[in-house]
């Protein structure tokens, strides 16, 4: 799967109907964005099965100031519905695979679980 476009309108149903959901906050002035770029598009055609999306800070003021996002790029990672990642900064390929093993990695119970309690 290549990479969607996600905006305020999207954002919930691509979370909420998604097992895992990845998420880059970027702009087009940004040079560490435009590197990260090719990195996170070839990880979505590896792993077909996960939510690559992209938020473009300028287009979504209001997304990524909600969502806290100071500096970019920044990746969010969402696994069953649950902020499970987030961090500024490109990341290098095998940094992102191994990222992307974590999250699958995780428990979904333990994070119904957390949802719970929450």
């Amino acid at each position: 799967m290549s990479t969607v476009a996600v905006t305020a309108e999207t954002l919930k149903g691509r979370i909420e109907q998604n097992d895992i959901v990845l998420l880059d906050f970027w702009a087009a002035w940004c040079g560490p964005c435009r590197m990260f770029a090719p990195v996170f598009e070839a990880a979505s055609a590896q792993h077909p099965d996960i939510v690559f999306g992209k938020v473009d800070t300028e287009a979504e003021q209001e997304l990524a100031a909600a969502a806290g996002i100071t500096s970019i790029p920044t990746l969010m990672a969402f696994r069953h519905g649950v902020l499970v990642f987030s961090q500024p900064g490109a990341l290098a390929a095998r940094d992102l695979d191994n990222l992307i093993g974590q999250i699958r990695a995780i428990d979904p119970a333990e994070l119904t679980a957390a949802k719970t309690r929450a």
